[in-house]
């Protein structure tokens, strides 16, 4: 593997950054700094959102000719990296990265004329709906029923844990569509709208008092036939592809480097009340030393497999490392940012948004009353996605063959 950046990559490097400087304005940095959450709230994403589609660098994961940039793995990487130095918020993964990639290699030629622009200019606004009360983990033993009548499915049943389901027009689903075969056949991928008298929304509110997440009830909703990507039983199959781009589709080591080095940068400032700054605290200073040589470590891994992408290879079963290796690196790295604060960080802000003129005051560090938040938001990513035991299956099966 080539480590090395080629003159073209720095070229395109300096270009993204000169970029960055231009574009990414003081409300995008405080919206993206004061979101203590993977997903930043939806006014802030669709502002750079369009600002990114007018640039032509959005879909990044996408064929040209469905609309994404054509850019080679290493330029997606530089990209995330200098997005995630230059403190830039985060996209709606939902569509740009989970369901538009669906929508590209299973869509008819229709659905991606009807469909694929809109997520671009952020006219469609995505929610997914995977898990049920009772199909967690084993995702394949949902119940939501699709039954074709006519021209239409009319759907019934629930969703949980529906990320933004309160700021979506659209629903990507699985449903089921047959119940006389074996569980995972009689599974199919529907698109349903969102704003019609049949779907209903529940909010869930987490300990860290955030509204991100909901129930989800479908109560005789319809969509149309025409809105079934792939065939009748294809969902398992649609479904497993999705999952390896919501695991591997992006860079996260960039992202928890640039953290770590916030990390450091708060450490040297935080006084610890008996050894002047923080950083001299040794618990601290080599936890930290610790977790930047683990997430050091973790981005090689995924420049190779960039690498491997690169030689027009599958990122396949080994986007189960990297989302187990991520996850449990994001919650760590959370946890250090805890403990740096100490009881700073207690003063848990309850107001949400945490930028714009309605934002609550900030007693003392901003960045300490963030951390409990952020911490109590990340327990979650060894869940979301496929928790750890199941990304654990998957290495032990399909990459380690045992």
């Amino acid at each position: 593997m080539d480590m090395d950046f080629s003159p073209e990559d720095l070229a395109f490097q300096k270009e993204v950054r000169a970029f960055l400087d231009d574009k990414l304005n003081a409300r995008l940095r405080e919206g993206a700094a004061n979101t203590p959450s993977v997903f930043t709230e939806p006014d802030i994403t669709r502002e750079w959102q369009a600002i990114l589609a007018e640039k032509g660098w959005l879909a990044t994961s996408w064929p040209v000719e469905d609309g994404g940039p054509g850019w080679t793995p290493t330029q997606k990487y530089i990209f995330e990296k200098e997005c995630a130095i230059a403190g830039a918020p985060s996209l709606p993964i939902l569509g740009l990265r989970l369901v538009g990639p669906v929508i590209c290699h299973f869509g008819t030629p229709e659905q991606k004329a009807r469909f694929l622009p809109r997520i671009i200019s952020g006219e469609d606004y995505w929610c997914q709906g995977y898990s049920e009360p009772g199909a967690g983990s084993d995702l394949a033993a949902v119940k939501t029923r699709a039954e074709r009548v006519g021209d239409k499915y009319v759907v019934n049943g629930s969703k949980i844990w529906t990320t933004h389901a309160h700021h979506a027009n659209w629903i990507f689903a699985l449903v089921r569509t047959d119940p006389t075969v074996q569980k995972q056949r009689g599974i199919s991928f529907l698109l349903i709208p969102m704003e019609q008298p049949g779907v209903s929304v529940s909010p869930i509110v987490t300990m860290a008092n955030d509204h991100e997440v909901n129930a989800t009830f479908f109560d005789n909703a319809e969509t149309p036939a025409d809105n079934l990507i792939g065939e009748e039983g294809q969902g398992w199959t649609i479904a497993k592809f999705l999952l390896e781009n919501e695991r591997g589709g992006s860079c996260a080591a960039p992202a928890l480097l640039a953290k770590l080095d916030r990390i450091e940068r708060w450490a040297r400032e935080e006084a610890s009340g008996t050894n002047g700054a923080m950083i001299h605290d040794p618990n601290i200073s080599q936890r930290l030393a610790r977790l930047r040589l683990e997430a050091q470590a973790f981005e090689v891994t995924e420049l190779r497999i960039l690498a491997e992408l690169a030689k027009g290879r599958p990122a396949g079963p080994q986007t189960s490392l990297v989302k187990l290796t991520s996850s449990n690196l994001r919650q760590q790295i959370d946890e250090l940012a805890v403990d740096l604060f100490g009881y700073d960080g207690l003063q848990l802000p309850v107001t949400r948004p945490l930028y714009g003129n309605e934002a609550p005051e900030f007693v003392g560090s901003r960045a300490a009353q963030l951390s409990m938040p952020a911490y109590l938001n990340g327990r979650a990513y060894t869940i979301f996605g496929g928790s750890d035991e199941v990304q654990k299956t998957i290495i032990a099966k399909q990459v380690l063959g045992l």
